[in-house]
């Protein structure tokens, strides 16, 4: 299935607030043991994305599926947050997460379409190079949709939460991995 067999994929930005008891909902799923807030109370999702929101460097935005909130999407800049020291970041690199919404009606390729949707919204603005994930080692479910999108591995990498698996994406490795422009 196509990613654009799904439905409609929008982002808007995400309001902590307002935001937090749905993503409390999502980070606290068995399915998000990798985002290491399985024991996270509301306040503390809250508190994090308003951290999020005021960073200068770290931005979060709610992802809609026909309008209806599906997933998150956080990007960073690697010189600044999650990275720092742990690689040497070119110009034009952005760091990405995703989580798809737990559900009860899984849609097939869903999770895919996610992923190439929010690799185009980073690719939308003419800076961004490259993209830079870095997710548990053990994570293999997201290496392969990382792979499928064209995120290339470089080594893995210890953060203080994880070991993690250094990839890369650049603009081009994107557009032929989804048969399109970035």
């Amino acid at each position: 299935m196509s990613p654009q067999a799904v439905g409609r994929l929008t982002v808007r930005p995400l309001a902590p607030r307002a935001d937090a008891e749905v993503l409390h909902r999502w980070v606290t799923h068995p399915k998000a043991a990798y985002w290491m807030m399985q024991d996270a109370r509301p306040e503390d999702v809250e508190r994090e994305y308003l951290r999020i929101a005021a960073h200068e460097h770290h931005h979060a935005l709610l992802g809609l599926h026909d309008g209806e909130p599906a997933f998150l999407m956080e990007h960073y800049d690697p010189r600044h947050v999650e990275l720092v020291g742990l690689y040497e970041p070119q110009p034009g690199d952005v760091g990405m997460h995703f989580l798809v919404a737990p559900s009860d009606t899984p849609i097939h390729g869903f999770t895919l379409a996610v992923i190439t949707a929010v690799m185009r919204e980073l690719f939308r603005d003419p800076a961004v190079r490259r993209v830079v994930v870095e997710p548990d080692v053990a994570n293999t479910a997201v290496h392969r949709l990382n792979e499928a999108v064209g995120f290339v591995p470089v080594g893995k990498i210890t953060k203080p939460e994880k070991e993690a698996l250094l990839s890369f994406c650049t603009r081009e490795r994107f557009a032929r991995a989804t048969g399109g422009a970035a």
